[in-house]
């Protein structure tokens, strides 16, 4: 009981830990499950027993067999379907081509690369290295996300770090039972015949089972034959169900089922995703924070002290500095990508819990059959694990300042409120390729943003979800247009250092508007306009505007018609290179202004007589 509740206790330390330090979680975790594990078993117990014993040795132990790996299979489950659920078609219109070369050829650059490098390295069979190297091939969302979190990136790039980490998951699965089945039935003919069919099997079952079950639970979930209480529990049983029914008909196929039916439940646009999508966010960091302290404490110093030499590095490196930008380079070949951003990926590609589960299982099932060269399995993955993630947590933030790759001006735009005034301004914003993304705490007004094709998050700001959030890190503006007071000036005090560092505005309120000594110049478009101006004037005539503007005095009429008509409001101003200006009272572009400009303005068409 004492181990268990420690394991708990220390994982969400650790989480802390990482949250304060901003850096992934799995950095202390690892750190952790070698000090109560195989650390405490050299050199702090006098019996030399570990603190914490993973595995039922006759006297102690949490897992009696291999119900340990049987627990990690199912967590990893939980977690890429997690990872699945927070996938959008929508983020990869520009990159989907690179990102499917990335899992398929990179893969594959990766498999032969490391495979050769540690055979020859270390000297093991070519069996036991390219079940290594199989194993190396995913990168962890798990790693992934704390990293990209504090970096702004364009979003290109992290929409491709994001996707290649989950859909790889699978993937590289999926290699390494096949390898693991090469090894375990003796290679040769066998094997040949029945490698195609268990490949096809695991792409049939998974993919069939992880659609089908993701339309049954939104189509159940809609209907609303499943109480709200239960909704998020129900959700688990059926992820863990759909995870074990396709591994009973497909050895490993449970991984790309569950990423499967994550995927398709996260383009459902459910009004209830944003609520699944949180409950399995808390639940992943409980089960992350646990599985890395059980697999790192499994371990023991005789494995780490196979490592202990110049070979180790030399592999590390080769992973690093040469297999990593082969894959990225040629996966990236002709695309729109710029070198620097490449670099950058190449750079970036730390490995996680499916690395570090999977290599536990199999190394510890090929020792025990008495396979050559099995005891590096393990140690040899986790020195990549902890490498790779050490290496770029320390290190990713000002890699990308040298490449270039830092944002150095966000340009996104962040709504507060998705009242119909929001999702007008939002459309209009989205369709002139600005990045927007608008907060509500209303499900329904959310909904109607997301049948937009706008990126919209059902959350509330009072809450810090939002500050952690990647699809976030390219934001610079806050445009806050509700219609209370109270929640802009939260919204722009709280956020207005992260997400507005070009500019955190909101409306005039009513009582700005009405007072005649009233000299504000902090209103959003106008002091003169508040948000039931613009709510009645977006219901009378919703629709977005723009007009040529002459110069400067063209400007300056059109401005006092809308002053007096009410039923017109201006918005934006675009330049010549159709560069988008939020008008603000006080603006300094309102001098700028020249012949070839447009007004951007809402409600009906001005015509000035």
């Amino acid at each position: 009981m004492v181990e268990l509740a420690g394991i708990i206790i220390l994982g969400i330390l650790a989480q802390w830990f990482a949250w304060k330090f901003k850096i992934p979680a799995i950095l202390p975790l690892l750190l952790i499950g070698l000090l109560v594990g195989p650390i405490a078993a050299e050199f702090l117990s006098e019996d030399g027993s570990k603190w914490i014993e993973p595995i039922w040795n006759g006297e102690e132990g949490l897992f009696a067999g291999e119900s340990l790996f049987y627990f990690v299979s199912l967590a990893i489950s939980i977690i890429l379907f997690e990872g699945g659920l927070t996938l959008r078609l929508s983020e990869v219109k520009n990159v989907g081509s690179v990102i499917t070369r990335l899992i398929t050829l990179g893969s594959i650059i990766t498999f032969f690369g490391a495979g050769i490098a540690v055979h020859y390295i270390f000297n093991l069979s070519w069996e036991i290295s390219y079940l290594f190297s199989a194993l190396i091939i995913v990168t962890g969302p798990t790693v992934i996300t704390p990293i990209l979190r504090n970096i702004p990136l364009k979003k290109d790039v992290s929409a491709i770090l994001k996707w290649e980490g989950i859909l790889i998951d699978p993937i590289g699965a999926l290699v390494a039972v096949l390898v693991f089945e090469f090894i375990s039935v003796g290679g040769g003919g066998e094997f040949t015949k029945t490698a195609f069919i268990e490949f096809g099997k695991i792409v049939l079952f998974g993919s069939t089972f992880g659609f089908t079950f993701a339309h049954a639970l939104n189509f159940a979930i809609n209907k609303k034959w499943i109480p709200h209480y239960l909704l998020n529990v129900f959700a688990l049983a059926s992820v863990l169900g759909v995870f074990v029914l396709s591994d009973s008909f497909a050895h490993e196929s449970g991984l790309l089922a569950v990423v499967v039916m994550g995927m398709v439940l996260g383009a459902s646009k459910s009004k209830f995703l944003d609520e699944l999508l949180y409950f399995k966010e808390s639940l992943s960091v409980l089960l992350i924070s646990i599985l890395f302290i059980l697999l790192s404490a499994n371990m023991n110093m005789e494995e780490l002290y196979l490592l202990y030499n110049w070979k180790t590095a030399v592999l590390f490196a080769i992973i690093i500095f040469v297999i990593r930008p082969l894959g990225v380079f040629v996966s990236t070949y002709k695309s729109t990508l710029s070198i620097n951003e490449k670099l950058f990926i190449s750079w970036v590609g730390p490995r996680g819990i499916v690395a570090a589960g999977i290599a536990s299982l199999f190394g510890l099932k090929l020792a025990k059959e008495g396979v050559p060269g099995a005891e590096f399995i393990t140690p040899l993955v986790f020195m990549v694990v902890l490498g790779t993630v050490l290496l770029n947590a320390t290190t990713a933030r000002l890699f990308a300042r040298i490449v270039g790759v830092f944002l150095k001006k966000s340009e996104g735009i962040l709504i507060i409120g998705a009242s119909e005034v929001s999702r007008l301004i939002g459309k209009y914003l989205d369709d002139h390729d600005r990045h927007v993304v608008i907060i509500d705490s209303n499900q329904t007004n959310i909904g109607l943003a997301k049948e937009l094709g706008l990126e919209a998050l059902n959350t509330n700001i009072y809450t810090d979800n939002l500050k952690d959030n990647i699809e976030l890190n390219d934001v610079g503006f806050i445009m806050a247009l509700t219609g209370n007071k109270d929640i802009n000036n939260y919204a722009i005090n709280k956020y207005g250092t992260q997400f507005g560092e070009n500019g955190a505005y909101r409306l005039a309120t009513t009582e700005e508007m009405n007072d005649p000594n009233n000299n504000s110049k902090v209103g959003l478009f106008s002091n003169t306009d508040d948000f039931e101006l613009l709510t009645r004037t977006a219901r009378k005539f919703p629709q977005i505007n723009e007009i040529i503007l002459k110069d400067k005095t063209h400007y300056d009429k059109l401005i006092e018609f809308t002053r007096n008509d009410k039923d017109s409001i201006p918005l934006f101003l675009k330049d010549k290179d159709d560069e988008l200006e939020i008008i603000l009272t006080n603006s300094e572009e309102l001098n700028k202004i020249e012949k070839g400009w447009q007004l951007v303005y809402l409600g009906k068409p001005i015509i000035l007589k």
